[in-house]
């Protein structure tokens, strides 16, 4: 095993534009990692560091961010407004004409639509610099500032994010696999090696059980993220025959894959956000001087309260809705039946048309079924394992979610370079 994955890295190394772009992905990922760690002055980076202990919402920001909102850099907020911005133009694609047109059009509407990705995330970068202000401004991790001090922060922190962003399309152009889904993957990592190191200091025999006990869930999540990644359900699809020339030629035989995550990991991202929004409201209300109101929201915030039986509910059932939502919205029974239709194909067995459309759908609303449950657990895997483990709740914020981009983006990585790899033998094979 080590022996083939030594010949694979020589191979990747001995592949002329693949060696360039593994060197300028380590590069780019240095220098993103060295902006992650300059800090804005005038927070208290130890009690905003317990802060974000304390808070999965605001431990999901800093995971999208690459550990830099909790440094408070000057990138704090990340890649998580350009993330919001893709969200919420794919959603849009749903209402708006012209994005859906855009969308169809292949490679340059999807320039378009990155272009119209990367405005957006202007606005929404300044107001989550708002949104961040007052939520530390309330926690007394940061002072009161005034009106120039303010509009300092919030042009310093949009102008990082956006730099975050540019990073990760450099990454994209010039290096392997998609630059934002491994700066995220990038920065998920580099909190292992702390999170890892607080779990050893603990010297008792109980955590040390606990750990190989946990490290055996670990790997067992791993293979069920790669096994439910991997797998698909090929849909045959033959071409009608056609006849070119007087002569009559058979019809090609192709698949058409549908995977069991088709959503992959924006379900969690969806239902993480709207699950922690009554809870921080109900906190930030009970703290009121209104008795009445306050005792209503610690009702809240108590039923919303990250370690209880009705916020993993809550949170499991979104998850699933959200997965449900999601791959409706992406993939799109009607459009595909009607591409089939124009090209000559169909489905061995049924009808072109509204039975094709029909059959898409059964099919689709059967494999998403095992696919929004397997999400469901991934996103509350963290808090089951924090009741199960509780001496290693240190490293339990590694969490499913953070696998889960782990291990897609490795696949992904790994993909693209057996890709060139393979593109440059035959190359060499054909000259």
């Amino acid at each position: 095993m080590i022996e083939k994955a030594l010949r694979y890295i020589r191979n990747a190394w001995e592949t002329p534009d693949l060696r360039k772009k593994l060197i300028f992905s380590v590069i780019i990922i240095a220098v993103y990692r060295i902006v992650a760690h300059v800090p804005i002055p005038g927070v208290d980076l130890n009690a905003l560091k317990q802060l974000f202990s304390q808070s999965q919402f605001l431990g999901l920001l800093n995971m999208f961010s690459g550990g830099a909102l909790a440094n408070f850099s000057v990138i704090a907020l990340g890649l998580n407004p350009y993330i919001n911005a893709s969200i919420v133009l794919q959603l849009a694609g749903m209402v708006i004409p012209k994005l859906e047109a855009l969308q169809k059009e292949g490679e340059s509407g999807q320039r378009k639509i990155n272009q119209y990705t990367r405005l957006l995330s202007v606005p929404l970068a300044a107001v989550q610099s708002i949104s961040v202000y007052f939520i530390l401004r309330q926690s007394n991790i940061i002072g009161s500032l005034d009106t120039i001090d303010l509009l300092t922060m919030i042009i310093t922190l949009t102008a990082g994010s956006m730099l975050a962003v540019w990073i990760g399309e450099l990454l994209t152009e010039y290096g392997i696999g998609n630059g934002i889904s491994v700066l995220i993957s990038v920065g998920i990592i580099s909190g292992l090696p702390i999170s890892i190191a607080q779990l050893l200091s603990a010297q008792t025999t109980q955590s040390t059980f606990d750990l190989l006990l946990f490290l055996g869930v670990a790997l067992v999540t791993i293979a069920g993220i790669v096994y439910v990644n991997e797998a698909r359900r090929q849909i045959p699809v033959q071409y009608a025959r056609r006849v070119a020339g007087g002569k009559q030629s058979m019809g090609q035989m192709t698949y058409l894959p549908l995977r069991i995550n088709q959503a992959g990991v924006i379900p969690i991202i969806f239902a993480v956000s709207l699950v922690m929004i009554p809870g921080t409201i109900a906190n930030f209300v009970s703290g009121l001087n209104m008795p009445k109101v306050a005792e209503i929201a610690k009702q809240v915030a108590t039923f919303f309260d990250q370690g209880s039986t009705s916020y993993m509910i809550m949170y499991f059932l979104l998850v699933v809705l959200f997965t449900f939502f999601y791959t409706a919205v992406t993939f799109n029974p009607e459009r595909i039946a009607e591409n089939l239709q124009k090209q000559g194909g169909f489905i061995p067995g049924v009808r072109p048309g509204s039975a094709t459309i029909e059959f898409l759908n059964r099919l689709l609303t059967r494999i998403t079924v095992p696919g929004s449950l397997f999400l469901g657990t991934i996103a509350i895997l963290p808090l089951l394992l924090t009741l199960v483990f509780p001496t290693i709740s240190s490293i339990v914020s590694i969490g499913g979610t953070s696998l889960l981009i782990i291990v897609s983006v490795a696949i992904e990585t790994v993909r693209t370079m057996e890709s060139m790899m393979v593109t440059r033998g035959y190359e060499k094979f054909i000259s």
